[in-house]
């Protein structure tokens, strides 16, 4: 198990260098190459010469990639400080760069929305997780039945249906309609547990009903697959109970895909929601990085571009390590 968890995490710190020098390539190399000039997205259109000039300096736009690159590397773990002539800016480590829209570090504002992504992204995995697992094992022991079939029009109904849609209807209903529940902003969780989870019911709801619509026919048709297994039948044949055969040799083998799909889906959310973030007006780094879109903030979208990689590789990391746990075989690989 050692050499196995060595074997892991020396992939994942490839895989974080290489999306590093992929993503710092494209933000920084590739307009280079094209002609462009990385000073205006710091600037604007509306700037001269001698402004630019100092922002080249200050950026050290005017250094060859690979020193570019060693600077940001250092950055992360040493912090930086941006000297342009008449003053000097100092991000603190971990610095994934600077926003001068902002005037802030990238990596303070990511922390600020964290929480909110974090909240988001994981309450919603803990519902479309149990739902669909649950109504997927459930519709394949109903196999055309009338349970079976409501189930599949339900999960058809939910991978059709977008966010943006969903997030309309949902606080129409709940909310508008029933009255059941409060519309309001994110509240944090240490300042109010009770506020924090009304302003997240409807939008784990809303993100939930994707994900489990997608994981309850993943799971039915893989539990279909399972049940049909020559070891299912042996073990049932043996006089094993239901319930055990189900529990321990069926739904065992079916975990494994739902697993790789956890990983994914639940590594790209933290990432930013960006759909839910935006419908709901959740302060989050989906919404972060669409705002640095539209005012060309490259600092913040290239450091939510990073983080979202890391999440990932990390969320792949994990699934490994689960995948050894589930099935002993995958050690030896």
């Amino acid at each position: 198990m050692l050499v196995y968890l060595i074997r892991r995490l020396f992939n994942v710190a490839a895989t974080l260098l290489v999306v590093s020098v992929v993503t710092f390539g494209i933000f920084f190399a590739v307009p280079k190459l094209t002609g462009s000039d990385p000073a205006l997205m710091y600037a604007g259109r509306e700037t001269n010469e001698t402004a630019l000039a100092g922002i080249r300096v200050k950026m050290g736009f005017d250094k060859p990639i690979s020193e570019q690159y060693l600077l940001f590397v250092k950055g992360i773990f040493a912090g930086r400080d941006y000297d342009g002539g008449t003053g000097v800016t100092h991000c603190a480590a971990p610095c994934f760069g600077y926003s001068f829209k902002t005037e802030a570090p990238v990596w303070q504002t990511m922390m600020d929305r964290i929480p909110v992504t974090l909240s988001l992204a994981l309450g919603a995995a803990v519902i479309w997780v149990l739902a669909g697992v649950a109504t997927g094992v459930v519709s394949a022991l109903k196999r055309r039945t009338a349970i079976d079939r409501t189930v599949m029009v339900g999960a058809l109904a939910g991978v059709s249906l977008p966010i943006f849609f969903t997030g309309m209807v949902a606080p129409a209903i709940f909310v508008y309609s029933l009255g059941w529940l409060d519309v309001s902003n994110y509240k944090p969780l240490t300042e109010d547990p009770l506020a924090w989870l009304n302003s997240l019911i409807l939008p784990w709801v809303t993100l939930a009903f994707l994900f489990a619509a997608t994981y309850a026919r993943i799971t039915r048709a893989t539990m279909l697959e399972v049940l049909g297994e020559d070891y299912i039948r042996t073990a049932r044949a043996k006089g094993l109970k239901e319930g055990v055969v189900i529990r321990k040799h069926a739904l065992r083998s079916t975990l494994t895909p739902i697993v790789t799909m956890f990983g994914l889906d639940l590594g790209g959310l933290l990432g930013g929601a960006v759909l839910t973030e935006t419908t709901f007006n959740f302060q989050g780094l989906g919404t972060a990085a669409v705002a640095a879109i539209s005012q060309g903030d490259l600092p913040v979208i290239m450091g939510v571009t990073l983080l979202a990689a890391l999440f990932v590789v990390l969320a792949n990391l994990i699934v490994d390590l689960l995948y050894a746990v589930i099935d002993p075989r995958v050690r030896l690989t």
